[in-house]
């Protein structure tokens, strides 16, 4: 056996070396904290709870220095770590909960917090992102007399999200604070005008904004790529309100190059191509998708919005992006993805109307009109208070699908629309379409007594009065029709319904349909005029209709007349023309190439050239050349030359090949 290798010495252990005074272990992290160079205060904080384990500051400072950092994992870990400890992290445990978007959880952190100013801007914040409006505006009213930086900021965009702009004026003069008075604040207010449709005041305030914006982040040395991406979502907002003011161009022109410069932050960049293609529609919608792929989560083979994003927009903002997105799927016919994502944003958004109304979409491209039906019916019954749009799009499923009394019965169960005259007369028709004659009549009478009870000022009785009667003569129900104008001369006066009462009632009662004629106004003109002398004369004697053919001829005949009448005009000449010896007429094919003219004769070629016979490379003689004993040999000089000739083909790639045609056999 080998001996063993002997062992080697271990050089003797360093002295450690005593670490320093936990004096200068603060003094260091304090200067890290002024500099802002959090990685390095956690670092020193570190050194410090070596020392001293259960250093409140030192925790303190960790923590903090971990959410400076955007280190949120790493200080919910520290927090949970030194929980045992006498500080109360829970207002930093719900900040980072906020941060990671866990909102119910981070505002049951803050339930047993001192209401101070700083917790109960956290919690305006998550109610904020909870969409509980109302109770984060009534916060900031009661922060409004604690002085706390841009608070009207954040007031305004919860006015404004909440659909109170109107209040947003109010508030400003409240706190005696100009929409211009940073930028920031421009930009929510001209939202709020955007939101009361002054779309020009609205565009006059973002430049304004823009221009502040600018002057202030020149102030602080920012770069220009920087100040472009603080200053995006303003030109998103400007290109937005070229869209409301009708110049698409305009806008579409905005959001491609937003798009294409690409310095803007995520949430601006996600509402500038959901914009784009809001405007393009269904056109290019391969290159709308692929821009929707530069929004979604990398690791993941569906569409789901990366997670920054995400957090960052709203979840109106993240439910139009899934919307548009299964627009698109739908116009490029890809019903699987478009299913699956339509089963995504159910579960994202369960309470809202969108998701049902894609879904029907997709069950209606699908020829499953019923199950659509059957769907927007259930989700309507399930939130009353939502039903409105959902029972109009069911309505209109069923039509289109030729379900007529659906769609009928679903416009007449929405009552803030279902007597007015554009309803009526869609369920009518709808009616009459599904052989239901007695069901139309029914919701005309319902309509009729509820605008006779109706206080409005617009009141629309007349008209729907007017149609009644109509539909009535249609079916001939001439007794009812009579009835109705004849309420309508009495209560309104109306010209229309004497007129139509006097041709109603004249296939009933003769008599009372002349008693009505006379209160007929007299036309101008008609004066003195004998009606049986009228009916005597030649133009009121029945005239049968022509036939086609004879309108056919008169046509022609006015129309050759017409032709007759026109002035002949002297014909212009060249200069120096003389029509009288024109001479002679110019070739009719001068204009023509000369290979296509009649006289064209194309070049012939020499026939009486020398044919060579025989293979290629054959040598040709006279016949006077010898005699039988010269043909002999040219016989096989022939026969040698040709299998020369045979081979140097074989070997040459370059020399043309001869095409031979084949006669096909016939039996």
């Amino acid at each position: 056996m080998a001996p063993k290798p002997k062992d080697r010495a271990k050089p003797p252990q360093a002295a450690s070396q005593p670490p320093p005074p936990i004096e200068d272990l603060f003094t260091s992290l304090n200067k890290h904290i002024q500099r802002s160079d959090f990685e390095q205060a956690i670092k020193v904080a570190d050194q410090v709870l070596s020392i001293a384990p259960g250093d409140e500051d030192a925790i303190r400072c960790k923590v903090v220095g971990l959410i400076k950092a955007d280190n949120i994992d790493g200080a919910l870990s520290a927090i949970e770590t030194y929980k045992k400890s006498p500080v109360d992290f829970n207002f930093f445990k719900a900040y980072c909960l906020y941060r990671q978007n866990k909102l119910d959880e981070a505002l049951s952190s803050l339930k047993n917090q001192e209401r101070d100013s700083a917790t109960m801007l956290l919690e305006s914040q998550i109610l904020y992102r909870l969409e509980k409006l109302d109770d984060c505006i009534e916060i900031y009213q009661k922060l409004q007399k604690s002085k706390i930086d841009s608070l009207e900021i954040n007031s305004v965009a919860s006015l404004v999200a909440a659909g109170r702009a109107s209040e947003v004026q109010g508030m400003l003069q409240a706190l005696r604070v100009k929409a211009t008075s940073t930028f920031e604040l421009a930009f929510n207010t001209a939202c709020s005008l955007i939101d009361r449709n002054k779309y020009a005041d609205a565009e006059h305030l973002l430049l304004s904004a823009r221009r502040i914006g600018q002057e202030t982040l020149m102030e602080d040395n920012l770069p220009d790529d920087e100040i472009e991406i603080e200053l995006a979502p303003i030109a998103v907002q400007l290109a937005y309100v070229k869209q409301l003011l009708g110049n698409r161009q305009e806008a579409a022109e905005a959001y491609t190059d937003i798009f294409k410069r690409g310095l803007a932050d995520e949430s601006s960049l996600a509402v500038a191509v959901n914009n784009l293609i809001a405007v393009r529609g269904p056109k290019d919608v391969s290159d709308g998708l692929r821009k929707f792929d530069r929004l979604k989560e990398k690791d993941i083979q569906n569409f789901q919005l990366a997670r920054g994003l995400d957090l960052k927009l709203s979840p109106k903002q993240r439910e139009a992006l899934y919307a548009n997105r299964i627009l698109l799927l739908l116009h490029a016919n890809r019903l699987d993805q478009a299913r699956e994502l339509v089963a995504t944003i159910s579960e994202m958004f369960p309470h809202s109307v969108t998701p049902v109304l894609l879904q029907a979409a997709v069950l209606v491209r699908e020829n499953k009109a019923v199950k659509a039906e059957e769907i927007l019916g259930q989700f309507a019954g399930k939130f009353p208070e939502k039903s409105k749009i959902v029972i109009l799009a069911r309505a209109q499923v069923a039509a289109a699908a030729n379900h007529h009394q659906v769609a009928a019965e679903s416009l007449a169960s929405i009552p803030d629309i279902q007597h007015m005259p554009a309803t009526v007369a869609t369920i009518v028709s709808l009616k009459e379409r599904a052989g239901d004659v007695d069901g139309a009549a029914a919701v005309l009478d319902a309509a009729i007594k509820w605008w006779s009870n109706s206080m409005t000022e617009d009141n629309k009785l007349n008209v729907i009065m007017q149609e009644t009667a109509t539909f009535m003569l249609r079916h001939g129900r001439e007794k009812d029709a009579a009835s109705l104008y004849e309420e309508l001369v009495k209560s309104h006066g109306s010209v229309e319904a004497l007129v139509g009462l006097v041709s109603t009632v004249a296939h009933v009662d003769v008599s009372k349909a002349e008693a009505y004629e006379k209160k007929l106004k007299p036309l101008p003109g008609l004066k003195g005029v004998n009606v049986d002398n009228l009916e005597k004369t030649s133009g009121a004697k029945h005239v049968e209709i022509a036939s086609h053919d004879k309108a056919t001829d008169a046509f022609e005949e006015a129309k050759k007349a017409k032709a007759k009448k026109k002035r002949k005009r002297k014909p212009k000449y060249p200069k120096g023309f003389d029509p009288a010896n024109p001479g002679p007429p110019p070739d009719p094919e001068r204009w023509l190439p000369k290979r296509e003219r009649s006289s064209y004769r194309p070049k012939r070629k020499d026939k009486r050239a020398a044919q060579i016979r025989g293979s290629q490379g054959a040598v040709t003689r006279d016949k006077n050349e010898g005699g039988s004993s010269g043909a002999t040999s040219s016989t096989s000089n022939s026969k040698s030359n040709q299998a020369t000739t045979s081979k140097a083909a074989a070997s040459t790639s370059d020399q043309p090949k001869s095409k031979s045609k084949k006669k096909k056999s016939r039996n």
